[in-house]
Protein backbone atom coordinates (compact mmCIF):
# COMPACT_ATOMS: atom_id res chain seq x y z
CA UNK A 1 0.00 0.00 0.00
CA UNK A 2 3.22 2.35 0.98
CA UNK A 3 4.59 1.83 -2.34
CA UNK A 4 1.38 2.30 -4.10
CA UNK A 5 1.00 6.03 -2.28
CA UNK A 6 4.21 6.66 -3.07
CA UNK A 7 4.33 5.41 -7.26
CA UNK A 8 0.65 7.66 -7.39
CA UNK A 9 2.43 10.86 -5.22
CA UNK A 10 5.31 10.86 -7.76
CA UNK A 11 3.56 10.37 -10.82
CA UNK A 12 1.18 13.66 -9.97
CA UNK A 13 4.11 15.66 -8.74
CA UNK A 14 5.96 14.65 -12.53
CA UNK A 15 2.66 15.86 -14.12
CA UNK A 16 2.86 18.84 -12.42
CA UNK A 17 6.01 19.61 -13.54
CA UNK A 18 5.44 18.51 -17.28
CA UNK A 19 2.64 20.95 -17.41
CA UNK A 20 4.85 24.20 -16.44
CA UNK A 21 3.79 23.67 -12.53
CA UNK A 22 6.66 24.09 -9.88
CA UNK A 23 6.31 22.16 -6.48
CA UNK A 24 8.21 24.81 -4.60
CA UNK A 25 6.88 28.52 -4.32
CA UNK A 26 8.99 31.41 -5.69
CA UNK A 27 6.62 33.32 -3.11
CA UNK A 28 7.60 31.64 -0.47
CA UNK A 29 11.33 31.05 -1.37
CA UNK A 30 11.71 35.14 -1.85
CA UNK A 31 10.09 35.22 1.97
CA UNK A 32 12.19 32.88 3.37
CA UNK A 33 15.76 34.64 1.44
CA UNK A 34 14.29 37.87 2.54
CA UNK A 35 13.92 36.63 6.49
CA UNK A 36 17.27 35.34 6.38
CA UNK A 37 19.49 38.14 4.68
CA UNK A 38 17.38 41.33 5.71
CA UNK A 39 18.06 41.61 9.23
CA UNK A 40 20.01 44.23 11.25
CA UNK A 41 23.07 42.32 12.15
CA UNK A 42 24.91 39.97 10.40
CA UNK A 43 25.01 36.15 11.06
CA UNK A 44 28.86 35.61 11.11
CA UNK A 45 30.59 33.70 13.35
CA UNK A 46 31.42 36.61 15.78
CA UNK A 47 27.51 37.81 16.31
CA UNK A 48 26.37 34.72 17.75
CA UNK A 49 22.64 36.83 18.09
CA UNK A 50 22.56 36.91 14.85
CA UNK A 51 22.96 33.77 14.35
CA UNK A 52 21.14 32.48 16.99
CA UNK A 53 17.88 34.47 15.76
CA UNK A 54 18.49 32.58 11.88
CA UNK A 55 18.47 29.10 13.95
CA UNK A 56 15.68 30.52 15.51
CA UNK A 57 13.86 30.98 12.61
CA UNK A 58 14.89 27.84 10.80
CA UNK A 59 13.77 25.84 14.08
CA UNK A 60 10.42 27.65 13.75
CA UNK A 61 9.77 26.64 9.75
CA UNK A 62 10.99 23.05 10.98
CA UNK A 63 8.94 22.64 13.92
CA UNK A 64 5.83 23.03 11.59
CA UNK A 65 6.56 20.44 9.12
CA UNK A 66 8.95 17.58 10.24
CA UNK A 67 8.32 14.63 12.65
CA UNK A 68 11.56 15.21 14.52
CA UNK A 69 13.46 18.62 15.44
CA UNK A 70 17.08 18.23 17.18
CA UNK A 71 19.28 21.44 18.11
CA UNK A 72 22.40 19.74 18.06
CA UNK A 73 24.43 22.55 20.55
CA UNK A 74 28.50 22.64 20.59
CA UNK A 75 30.76 25.13 22.11
CA UNK A 76 33.77 26.90 20.06
CA UNK A 77 36.03 29.63 22.51
CA UNK A 78 33.51 29.70 24.84
CA UNK A 79 30.42 30.46 22.65
CA UNK A 80 27.39 28.26 21.76
CA UNK A 81 26.69 27.49 18.33
CA UNK A 82 24.00 25.51 17.02
CA UNK A 83 23.08 23.28 14.21
CA UNK A 84 19.58 22.62 13.36
CA UNK A 85 18.09 19.01 12.34
CA UNK A 86 14.67 18.18 10.89
CA UNK A 87 13.78 14.60 10.43
CA UNK A 88 11.31 12.85 8.30
CA UNK A 89 10.36 9.49 7.98
CA UNK A 90 12.21 8.21 11.11
CA UNK A 91 10.38 4.50 10.42
CA UNK A 92 13.31 4.03 8.29
CA UNK A 93 16.67 2.50 8.82
CA UNK A 94 19.12 4.25 6.39
CA UNK A 95 18.89 7.89 6.63
CA UNK A 96 20.06 10.58 3.68
CA UNK A 97 21.72 13.85 5.09
CA UNK A 98 20.81 17.29 2.91
CA UNK A 99 22.60 19.84 4.52
CA UNK A 100 23.14 23.34 3.60
CA UNK A 101 25.59 26.28 5.83
CA UNK A 102 23.57 29.04 7.16
CA UNK A 103 26.53 31.29 8.75
CA UNK A 104 27.84 34.36 6.35
CA UNK A 105 31.80 35.22 5.79
CA UNK A 106 32.29 39.07 7.05
CA UNK A 107 29.66 41.84 7.07
CA UNK A 108 27.11 40.88 3.94
CA UNK A 109 23.76 39.20 3.27
CA UNK A 110 25.13 36.03 1.76
CA UNK A 111 21.46 35.91 -0.46
CA UNK A 112 23.18 33.49 -2.60
CA UNK A 113 25.84 31.90 0.00
CA UNK A 114 24.01 30.81 1.15
CA UNK A 115 20.72 31.66 2.10
CA UNK A 116 20.22 30.11 -1.20
CA UNK A 117 20.60 27.09 0.21
CA UNK A 118 18.94 27.08 3.45
CA UNK A 119 15.93 28.03 1.65
CA UNK A 120 16.05 25.26 -0.81
CA UNK A 121 16.11 22.88 3.12
CA UNK A 122 13.20 25.22 4.24
CA UNK A 123 11.06 24.61 1.29
CA UNK A 124 11.93 20.55 0.65
CA UNK A 125 10.61 20.98 5.05
CA UNK A 126 7.58 21.42 3.34
CA UNK A 127 7.03 19.60 0.37
CA UNK A 128 8.44 16.45 2.53
CA UNK A 129 5.96 16.79 5.41
CA UNK A 130 3.77 13.82 5.17
CA UNK A 131 5.08 12.11 2.35
CA UNK A 132 5.75 8.64 1.93
CA UNK A 133 9.45 7.78 1.80
CA UNK A 134 11.67 4.77 1.57
CA UNK A 135 14.25 6.42 3.50
CA UNK A 136 14.61 8.57 6.41
CA UNK A 137 15.73 12.12 5.81
CA UNK A 138 17.39 13.97 8.05
CA UNK A 139 17.89 18.27 6.94
CA UNK A 140 20.47 19.67 8.34
CA UNK A 141 21.13 23.65 8.80
CA UNK A 142 24.97 23.60 9.44
CA UNK A 143 26.94 26.97 11.71
CA UNK A 144 30.41 28.08 11.34
CA UNK A 145 30.42 26.88 7.18
CA UNK A 146 32.37 30.21 6.56
CA UNK A 147 36.31 31.44 7.34
CA UNK A 148 37.69 31.62 10.43
CA UNK A 149 36.64 28.07 10.98
CA UNK A 150 36.37 26.73 7.17
CA UNK A 151 38.53 22.93 6.77
CA UNK A 152 38.46 22.88 11.05
CA UNK A 153 36.53 20.81 13.40
CA UNK A 154 34.50 23.77 14.45
CA UNK A 155 32.36 23.38 11.14
CA UNK A 156 28.58 22.56 12.03
CA UNK A 157 28.86 20.14 9.70
CA UNK A 158 32.32 18.41 10.82
CA UNK A 159 30.52 18.19 14.58
CA UNK A 160 27.48 16.33 12.49
CA UNK A 161 28.86 14.29 10.68
CA UNK A 162 31.15 13.01 13.50
CA UNK A 163 28.22 12.21 15.69
CA UNK A 164 26.51 9.88 12.81
CA UNK A 165 29.67 8.09 12.57
CA UNK A 166 30.26 7.69 16.27
CA UNK A 167 27.05 6.56 16.89
CA UNK A 168 27.50 4.07 13.55
CA UNK A 169 24.17 5.24 12.19
CA UNK A 170 23.19 3.73 8.50
CA UNK A 171 23.66 7.02 6.08
CA UNK A 172 23.20 6.22 2.49
CA UNK A 173 24.77 9.49 1.55
CA UNK A 174 24.79 13.27 2.01
CA UNK A 175 23.88 15.99 -0.56
CA UNK A 176 25.26 20.03 -0.09
CA UNK A 177 23.10 22.65 -1.37
CA UNK A 178 25.53 25.22 -1.88
CA UNK A 179 24.18 28.68 -3.60
CA UNK A 180 21.86 27.45 -5.76
CA UNK A 181 20.65 30.48 -6.94
CA UNK A 182 22.75 32.12 -9.18
CA UNK A 183 22.32 31.87 -12.95
CA UNK A 184 22.99 33.79 -16.62
CA UNK A 185 22.86 33.22 -20.13
CA UNK A 186 25.30 35.46 -21.24
CA UNK A 187 28.61 34.02 -22.99
CA UNK A 188 31.40 34.15 -20.85
CA UNK A 189 29.50 34.53 -17.90
CA UNK A 190 30.68 30.84 -16.26
CA UNK A 191 34.57 29.94 -15.45
CA UNK A 192 36.20 27.11 -14.07
CA UNK A 193 39.35 25.83 -12.30
CA UNK A 194 40.64 24.57 -15.86
CA UNK A 195 40.26 26.41 -19.08
CA UNK A 196 39.63 23.23 -21.27
CA UNK A 197 36.50 22.46 -19.28
CA UNK A 198 35.11 25.00 -21.39
CA UNK A 199 34.95 22.66 -24.43
CA UNK A 200 32.84 20.50 -22.58
CA UNK A 201 30.19 23.01 -20.63
CA UNK A 202 30.61 26.11 -22.22
CA UNK A 203 30.56 29.49 -21.39
CA UNK A 204 27.43 30.39 -19.76
CA UNK A 205 26.21 30.05 -16.54
CA UNK A 206 22.89 28.51 -16.99
CA UNK A 207 22.81 25.32 -15.40
CA UNK A 208 23.10 23.47 -11.81
CA UNK A 209 26.22 20.96 -11.31
CA UNK A 210 26.38 18.44 -8.98
CA UNK A 211 29.84 18.01 -8.01
CA UNK A 212 31.45 14.25 -7.08
CA UNK A 213 34.68 13.65 -6.38
CA UNK A 214 36.74 10.79 -8.32
CA UNK A 215 35.87 7.32 -7.06
CA UNK A 216 32.90 8.39 -5.12
CA UNK A 217 30.03 6.87 -3.61
CA UNK A 218 27.63 4.69 -5.06
CA UNK A 219 24.90 6.82 -3.35
CA UNK A 220 26.55 10.10 -4.85
CA UNK A 221 26.62 8.40 -8.31
CA UNK A 222 22.91 7.10 -8.33
CA UNK A 223 21.51 10.52 -6.81
CA UNK A 224 23.78 12.71 -9.52
CA UNK A 225 21.70 10.09 -12.26
CA UNK A 226 18.20 9.96 -10.77
CA UNK A 227 18.49 13.97 -10.43
CA UNK A 228 19.71 14.44 -13.93
CA UNK A 229 16.44 12.01 -14.87
CA UNK A 230 14.27 14.36 -13.60
CA UNK A 231 14.81 16.91 -16.38
CA UNK A 232 13.29 19.68 -14.57
CA UNK A 233 16.55 21.81 -14.96
CA UNK A 234 19.76 22.11 -16.79
CA UNK A 235 22.14 19.85 -15.07
CA UNK A 236 25.89 19.22 -15.48
CA UNK A 237 27.62 16.29 -13.97
CA UNK A 238 31.05 16.99 -12.52
CA UNK A 239 33.93 14.26 -11.30
CA UNK A 240 37.01 15.37 -10.33
CA UNK A 241 40.09 15.10 -8.03
CA UNK A 242 39.78 16.67 -4.54
CA UNK A 243 42.83 18.51 -5.13
CA UNK A 244 40.91 20.53 -7.61
CA UNK A 245 39.94 24.01 -6.51
CA UNK A 246 36.64 24.42 -5.08
CA UNK A 247 35.52 21.16 -5.74
CA UNK A 248 35.59 20.22 -1.86
CA UNK A 249 34.78 24.11 -0.69
CA UNK A 250 31.75 23.02 1.38
CA UNK A 251 30.19 21.37 3.93
CA UNK A 252 30.16 17.82 2.09
CA UNK A 253 34.15 17.52 2.19
CA UNK A 254 33.50 16.49 6.43
CA UNK A 255 31.44 13.66 4.71
CA UNK A 256 34.38 12.86 2.77
CA UNK A 257 36.34 12.78 5.43
CA UNK A 258 34.58 10.73 7.39
CA UNK A 259 33.81 7.95 4.70
CA UNK A 260 30.28 8.84 3.87
CA UNK A 261 29.01 9.28 0.12
CA UNK A 262 28.12 12.85 -0.65
CA UNK A 263 27.76 15.29 -3.39
CA UNK A 264 27.61 19.05 -3.64
CA UNK A 265 24.75 20.83 -5.82
CA UNK A 266 25.70 24.59 -6.52
CA UNK A 267 25.60 27.45 -9.21
CA UNK A 268 29.51 26.91 -9.14
CA UNK A 269 29.94 29.80 -6.90
CA UNK A 270 32.42 31.93 -7.64
CA UNK A 271 33.12 30.37 -11.24
CA UNK A 272 29.90 32.47 -11.82
CA UNK A 273 29.17 34.41 -9.21
CA UNK A 274 31.38 37.10 -8.43
CA UNK A 275 28.95 38.95 -5.67
CA UNK A 276 30.72 36.04 -3.85
CA UNK A 277 31.98 37.37 -0.12
CA UNK A 278 31.07 40.64 -1.20
CA UNK A 279 28.00 43.07 -0.24
CA UNK A 280 26.98 42.49 -3.49
CA UNK A 281 25.49 39.33 -2.68
CA UNK A 282 21.56 40.44 -2.31
CA UNK A 283 18.34 38.68 -3.49
CA UNK A 284 17.85 40.96 -6.21
CA UNK A 285 20.57 39.24 -8.21
CA UNK A 286 19.03 35.76 -8.20
CA UNK A 287 17.20 33.75 -10.35
CA UNK A 288 14.00 32.27 -7.99
CA UNK A 289 12.35 30.30 -10.88
CA UNK A 290 15.46 28.49 -11.86
CA UNK A 291 16.51 27.99 -8.18
CA UNK A 292 12.57 26.20 -7.22
CA UNK A 293 13.36 23.89 -10.14
CA UNK A 294 17.19 23.21 -8.15
CA UNK A 295 14.53 22.09 -4.86
CA UNK A 296 12.51 20.18 -7.80
CA UNK A 297 14.73 18.38 -8.57
CA UNK A 298 15.93 17.69 -4.91
CA UNK A 299 12.30 16.98 -3.61
CA UNK A 300 11.99 13.98 -6.55
CA UNK A 301 15.20 12.69 -6.40
CA UNK A 302 14.55 12.40 -2.24
CA UNK A 303 11.14 10.93 -3.05
CA UNK A 304 12.83 8.38 -5.44
CA UNK A 305 15.20 7.15 -3.96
Amino acid sequence: MIKLLLSTSLLFCSHLLLAGNPLSDTITIRQHLQALTQTNRYRNAADTQALNHTAAYITSLFRKYADSVYIQRYTVNGMEYKNVIASFGMANTRRIIVGAHYDVCGNQQGADDNASGVTGLLELARLLSHQPLKKRIDLVAYTLEEPPYFRTEQMGSYVHAKSLLDIKDQVEGMVCLEMIGYFKDQEDSQQYPVDALKAMYGTKGDFITLVQKSANSPFAKQFARQYKNTGVIKTEEFVGPVTMPGIDFSDHLNYWNFGFGALMITDTSFYRNKNYHRQGDTIDKLDLNRMSKVIDGVFLTLTAF
